[in-house]
This record gives C-alpha cells, structure tokens and sequence, in this order.
C-alpha cells in the first residue's frame, strides 16, 4: 500500500510540473505571436502616419546628437550589457527609442520640465486633466513590448495624439515643471488600464467621499506580477446553467480572462512625497488623468523609471504587484541606478546641493569610470534648443482642450461627454448620462455642468423618471438664487427655491411651495424668526397666470404660521415661540417657549371681535376674546399683567396691524417667486456667456479699452521722446545757447563733452575698485580671525563663517566682473560719443574737416 502511495503521489507531481511547462510553453507562444499580430484599433480612431510629420521645423538638437549626449548613449549601452548578463531572464530595458527625426535619444532626455502659464496647470490634478483631454490616445503596436520610438513633448502637443509612453513624458514634464517629485514609469498593468477601456469602472463623478477615499488607500483583491517573475494564470470563468437577469448582469461586469495578463506593457507617472507637500506616493494614469494608490491592483509590476535626471532600474520581485514596492530609490539594493550620484537619497538632494556636488566633482575622471550625473549632459545646450510648450499652448488652444473641442467617455452604465468653454452657446462644459442597464438604453438622470454664463448657472441635474430638476448657482445671481429643484417652470406648481442668505436682507435661506402651500426658511434674523408656513386657499375663478403673472386674482390666504428660536433676553413665559394667524377664522395662536423644568408652555388664543362689535374702526376688547393658559409661578403678581384688559387690548392691537404686514409680505413672496420663474425662463430662452476682462480675444468692450489705451501710451512715449533733454544743453548754456556758432566754440563744445564722458568713466571705474578691494580686504579679516579662533568655534559658527564668506567672495567675483566689463567699453563708449558728436547737425558743419 506504501508503494502505491507513492507512485500516485510521483504520478500527482508530474502531472503538475507538466501543467506548469505547458502554461510556460503557452505564454511563451502568445509572447512570440502577439508581435506580429495586427492589433485591434477602435474604429472611432483614425489612422495617423507618424512618417509624414513635418520635421524641418525642429531644431538641430533633434536631427543630431552632441558628444556629450553620444557619451550617454554609450553609457546606456553599456549598461545595458552589464544588466542583460545578469539578469537574462528580464526583458530589454527602455533606454534610447529613436526620436520622430530617427535619432537615438537617451529617454531621460526627452522629459523637459516646463511650467505653462495657466493657474490651473499649477497643481498635478490640472496637469493631469489637461494631458488626458488634449491627447487622443493611440494603442502600442505590440501589447506586449515597448514602442520603438519615443517622439519629444513638442510633437505630441503639436499633433495632439500619442501612446501611453507619450502621454507619460508630457505629464511628467509638466509635474516636474511644477514643482513635483514625478517619474515616468515602464511597466505592467491590466488591459482595461492599457486600452483606456472604463465601461467596467464607475465614473468618478458618481462615486461617495468614502468610495472615494477607500480607492485612494488601495485595498487589493488578488496578486499579480511583472515579466521579471513566474505570474499566476488567471482562471477561466466556466458559465453553466439557467442565469437569471441580475446574475447575467454580475457576470458581465466581470473583466473577461486576458491572455496575455501581465504581459502587457503600459506607462504612467510616479509622484514621491515630500516635494509641493504631497503626503503620499502614487501613481497617475495619463490616460485618464486620475490617481491611484501604490496599492492598486491594476498595475501588475515595474520594469523602470526614470526622470530628467536619472534613470533607475526595479529589483524587487514583483509577484504581488506593485504592492510591496518600496519607492526608495536612493536604496542600492532595491533600485540600479544608471548614473551614480551619491549615497543620499535622490529625493533629498536639493537642486542647490546636486549643483554644488557637480561642481565639487572630478568630471574626468567619472566619465572614465561611467559614472557622470546627467546635468553634465545639458551644460552645452542652449536655450534655443530645448523644447519650450509654451509658444504651442496659446490661450485658445488650451480652453479648447479636447480633438474638435469634445470628448466622450463611457463608462460602467453611465456616459461622460466634455466640450470645450464657449464651444456650445448654453455654456455646456459637461455632461453625465446615467444609464439603468449595462447596454446603456434606458436613462436615469442626467447631470450638467456650465460655465461662463451670465445667470451664474453652474450645474444641472434631471432626474429622468421622476421629471424632477435641480440647477445650481454660484454666488453672484442677480436674486441671490443658490439651488431651484422643480418639475415645471409654471406658477403654483413644486418649486424648491435655495438662497445665499447673505446676500439677502431678509436672510431668506430656501422657499418651498406647492399649489396651495409656500414654507421660508429663515437664518440670522434679528427677530429670531426661523420659518414661515402660509397656506393658501382655492380661487373664486380659474385665471390662466402664464402669459399675466399678476395678482389680480391672488390665492386666498387661509393661514400664516410663524416660528421663532428662543430670546435669551425674554422670560420664556413672555417670547414667543409660534405664532398662528387664522385668516379666515379670525384667530390668533400664540404658543411661547417651553420654560424650564416645565413639561407645558404657555399659550394664547385672541378671537378678533365680529364687524357688528366695532365702534368705527375701534376695537372694543371684551374678556372673552382672549382665552389664555398661562403657567402660575408660586410668587404674588406674577400673572397680574395679562388679567389685565388693557395689556390683552394693546397686544391684540398690535397683532392686527402684524397681520396685515404679514400679508402684504405673502404677497411680495408671491410676486418674488413669479419674478424668479419670470428671470429663470427669460435666460434659459435667451442665453448670455460672460468673458474675463483680461481675456481680449472674447471681450470686445475691453480689447477696444485696450488698443485705445495703448495708443494712448504710443502718444505719450513719441512726445516725451520729443522733449528728451539735449546731451549738448549743458555745455551749449556756457556759450550762451547761440544757433549760429564758430568754429572754435564747436570745437570747444566737443572737447568739454567728451572730456566729461571721460571723468564719469573713470569716477565709476574707481567707485568700482575701491568697493572690491574693500571687499578683499573684509575677506582677508575674516581669515585671519577663523585662523586665530577656530579651535573655539562651535559647528553652528563655523557655517556661518562659511557662509559669510562664500557671500564675500560672491561679491568680489561680481565686482570683478563689472571692473572688466567698464574697462573693456569704456573705449567703445568714448569712440561713440566722439561719432555721435561729428553726425550732430549743429556740429558737423565744423568737424567735418577737423
């Protein structure tokens, strides 16, 4: 029985490492086929020939390699050896792509950090938004291998199209422009990452704060790894049985099985913490311009990254993802570097300490050993060379942002459409389809987003089953309007109506009305109140309001109903917390606030007396028209004042004349909200976009303020050219300003005008010197003083000491340098002047022959 045992135990053993050498086999096919294999390309993307772009605009930089850059190459070459021979199962690394002229550039090269002058580019989410919708996205032609080429920032932003690579370098040229600690990264992720395919994913604008936050902290649900190890195969999803509708619907949600999951090469962008204060390290996918934990699941492993400074190789075993990568990269043992600094951490050198420690450097010396930083590389180029965004992002083209000035996304059961600002006349800037199925056919809401109207309209949301619609306001509405939910813009119909209770007097926060009820909401009222309910009753004759909008034929007022918050300043028995007015029945309730350790509040009920009872318009006060429940303290005289018919008759009398002001503000309400409905359809008929006044290309009243103002200042410059004073007038004054002169009293004008130029030109020659031999000598005493006391000094006084003295010595090099400058054009400026004065026409008559 034992022998049997293992014979089926070695039978089990072969048959699992048979599996694994025909999974192997398998993967090594697809990696062999997938080449040379045609990929599937959407067909709403159309074909670009990279091979007839226009190149005879580029600089020279791009078409020729300097010797500095030839050196790096050959750097990177031989890097490149060192790594195949000793990691040779690891796949090429991405080193020196050929540029859109076929030249070999060293990739750290091409990234050319760049701050555009838009505020909103100022911050990583910008950058990130504006590359994923200027760009159109192009799929790599193998999934499985880098491109061959990688063209600069200039030519993807000219031709607004480009791979994952391509969209990495222009990202990361931006971060690092602003500021950012950022990297383009060569690795691994899923093929909804690396096909720009979000049907499966909820669009961000739909998820909650706490979905939100939880994707950022990355909770990763099965491991995954990068070419450089052995990768789980993932399983096949058997389908059996009858589904039902919600089961079919789970099972299409489900990403299908990729055969070549963790093979496909993607890039994206690494942001380290420390530098803009950014708290956490994550990643940027440039497709979509959203970040993502270190801890995502959908990226599968790195093989590299690399800035314009560096290029650094991963060592770590990738097996579980990117999930236990340590992003370290001044650790030796979990990261190679390609150009050796120092021991300290990239990340922790400052740009003033890496310039300080190249020019400490035997430059010679490291390049004979292959270790030279690559700032060496970029001392030669000029200016003119290097690839500025700027003069290719104009104002126009960055607002238009997206190929043809629209995009659309789809998404898991919702749509996302963007268009550029002032693109669509209503001001539509986005829009957000929500779906009910996966086939997207049936629509449950859709949401809007404006900008640039006149009417501050920022959003929109239309619930398309319930019919119900939300706008938005920003502050600035010519009512103080915030939020308007309602079904129709008719009268007396649901109408939710938000205010910026600031801007309003009456601190009116939000309105509610229906066809018989209108409830205000009240906040910061100096009389406490807090809400006002009215209702109201059914008109005698049905008039159609839509065309008049007036009140001639006004709803009947039924009831008014007060609400207050409590006076501190009031005995509570005596502040009001409620108080009703019964139109129709003559009455009124009053309910004051709760009193302590009490379980019932006061309260008051006033009957007005009948037409009959009134002597002229005198109201005669009887006993019986106050009906009070009022809470009896244990204290004498404590509700003598309201047994008192005098008291009850003045607060009768002054509810009355209340009531009446109530109405008259019901009616206002009313008007207030026809005039609203009135305004709100008026700018949805006829909509107005705004322009900033500094943006002169749409702005016509301000671009014509500003040529008249620059004529204006063209005018002012020629006259005060004009009356520029005369380089002659001082010497001129000593002959008595005579038109028609000698020749001697020209001469003597020459002679006295150059020997002045000559004295100033030397004054400021000695003012010069003696400042720098001021400053030699101040140098000279410091030395000697550390000399005398540097056994005594602490660690904190010899640096600024050191400190000192390297300010010193900045200014002897300056004034050093100015010395030279003034002897060198000196003569130059004298020879000009004597040129200037023979080409003067009030001298040249005499000095022509002189």
């Amino acid at each position: 029985m034992e022998v049997l045992e293992e014979k089926e135990e070695e039978e089990q053993t072969e048959g699992e490492e048979l599996k694994a050498l025909e999974i192997s086999d398998n993967l090594q096919d697809v990696e062999m086929k997938v080449p040379m294999e045609q990929v599937c390309i959407p067909s709403d993307v159309p074909d670009f020939d990279w091979s007839s772009i226009d190149t005879s605009q580029l600089p020279s930089s791009y078409k020729t390699n300097s010797p500095k850059e030839k050196k790096l190459l050959h750097i990177a070459d031989h890097f490149l050896q060192q790594y195949t021979h000793l990691c040779p199962d690891r796949k090429l690394l991405f080193l020196h792509p050929v540029n859109e002229c076929g030249v070999e550039k060293f990739v750290s090269t091409t990234i050319r950090p760049t701050l555009l002058p838009y505020t909103e580019l100022y911050h990583w989410d910008g950058c990130a938004s504006f590359v994923s919708d200027y760009l159109t996205m192009e799929p790599l032609k193998s999934p499985i291998t880098p491109p061959s080429s990688l063209y600069s920032p200039t030519t993807i932003l000219k031709y607004q199209k480009g791979n994952c690579f391509d969209f990495s370098v222009l990202l990361c040229s931006m971060l690092i422009g602003a500021g950012y600690d950022a990297y383009c990264v060569h690795g691994y992720a899923t093929h909804e990452m690396c096909s720009l395919n979000e049907t499966l994913k909820l669009c961000p604008l739909l998820r909650k704060p706490q979905e939100v936050r939880r994707t950022v902290s990355g909770q990763g649900e099965a491991p995954h790894a990068c070419s450089a190890c052995s990768f789980p195969v993932s399983s096949r999803v058997e389908l059996g049985g009858t589904q039902g509708p919600h089961q079919r619907d789970l099972l299409m949600e489900k990403p299908k099985r990729d055969p070549l999951y963790g093979l496909r090469v993607h890039a994206w962008v690494l942001v380290l913490s420390g530098k803009r204060e950014v708290p956490e390290t994550f990643f940027i996918n440039p497709f979509t311009g959203n970040s993502h934990s270190t801890m995502d699941e959908h990226f599968l492993g790195i093989e590299s990254v690399w800035n314009h400074r560096n290029y650094w190789v991963n060592m770590q075993d990738c097996w579980n993802g990117c999930k236990d990568l340590v992003f370290d990269l001044g650790d030796a043992i979990r990261w190679e570097i390609m150009l050796s600094r120092s021991n300290k951490p990239l990340q922790l050198l400052s740009d003033a300490e890496e310039e300080k420690e190249l020019s400490d450097r035997d430059t010679d010396d490291m390049v004979n050993h292959g270790f030279l930083p690559l700032e060496f590389f970029f001392l030669g180029l000029s200016t003119r060379e290097s690839i500025f965004l700027t003069p290719l992002l104009p104002t126009a083209e960055f607002e238009t942002r997206c190929s043809q000035g629209r995009k659309v996304v789809l998404y898991k059961k919702a749509k996302l459409e963007k268009w550029a600002p002032y693109l669509n006349g209503n001001g539509l800037v986005k829009r957000l389809t929500v779906y009910a199925d996966l086939d997207c056919t049936e629509i449950v809401e859709v949401r809007e987003w404006f900008r640039n109207r006149e009417d501050m309209l920022d959003m929109r949301e239309v619930n398309k089953q319930t019919q119900l619609t939300t706008e938005y306001f920003s502050p600035g509405h010519l009512l103080g309007l915030k939020a308007h939910t309602y079904t129709s813009l008719e009268p007396e119909t649901e109408h939710t109506m938000e205010f910026y209770n600031e801007a309003r007097v009456d601190g009116l926060q939000k309105r509610v009305e229906n066809d018989n009820e209108i409830t205000e909401y009240f906040v910061g009222r100096d009389d406490f109140l807090h809400v006002r309910h009215m209702e109201f009753g059914k008109r005698g004759k049905k008039i159609h309001l839509a065309s008049t909008r007036t009140d001639i034929n006004s709803r009947p007022i039924v009831q008014i109903k007060e609400c207050f918050h409590r006076n501190l300043e009031k005995p509570a028995d005596e502040d009001v917390a409620e108080r009703i007015f019964l139109i129709t029945e003559e009455t009124i309730h009053l309910t004051y606030h709760l009193k302590d350790k009490y379980i019932t509040a006061s309260k008051k009920d006033f009957f007005k007396a009948a037409d009959e009872d009134r002597k002229g318009n005198e109201i005669v006060m009887t006993p019986e028209m106050c009906i009070t429940y009022q809470l009896i303290c244990f204290q004498a005289g404590s509700s003598e004042k309201d047994k008192k018919l005098l008291h009850l008759y003045k607060a009768l009398q002054q509810l009355t004349e209340e009531e009446k002001q109530l109405k008259q503000q019901v009616r206002q309400s009313e008007a207030e909200v026809l005039n609203i409905l009135k305004i709100r359809e008026n700018e949805e008929t006829a909509v107005k976009l705004t322009a900033s006044i500094y943006n002169t290309e749409r702005n016509e009243k301000r671009r014509q303020q500003y040529e008249a103002m620059e004529n204006t200042m063209e005018d002012e410059l020629l006259g005060q050219e004009e009356q520029d004073l005369d380089y002659l007038a001082p010497f001129l004054i000593q002959i008595g300003h005579r038109k028609k002169m000698t020749k001697g009293q020209a001469l003597r004008v020459r002679d006295d005008c150059l020997t002045d130029l000559k004295h100033r030109l030397v004054d400021k020659a000695n003012i010069i010197q003696a400042r720098f031999e001021k400053a030699v000598e101040e140098l000279q005493e410091k030395d000697q003083w550390f000399q005398k006391n540097h056994n005594q000094l602490s660690a904190e006084e010899e640096d600024d000491f050191l400190t000192c003295c390297s300010e010193i010595a900045f200014r002897i090099h300056i004034l050093a340098l100015r010395l030279n400058r003034e002897k060198q054009t000196a003569p130059q400026k004298y020879l000009a002047l004597e040129e200037k004065l023979h080409k003067d026409p009030r001298l040249a008559e005499y000095l022509g022959h002189a």
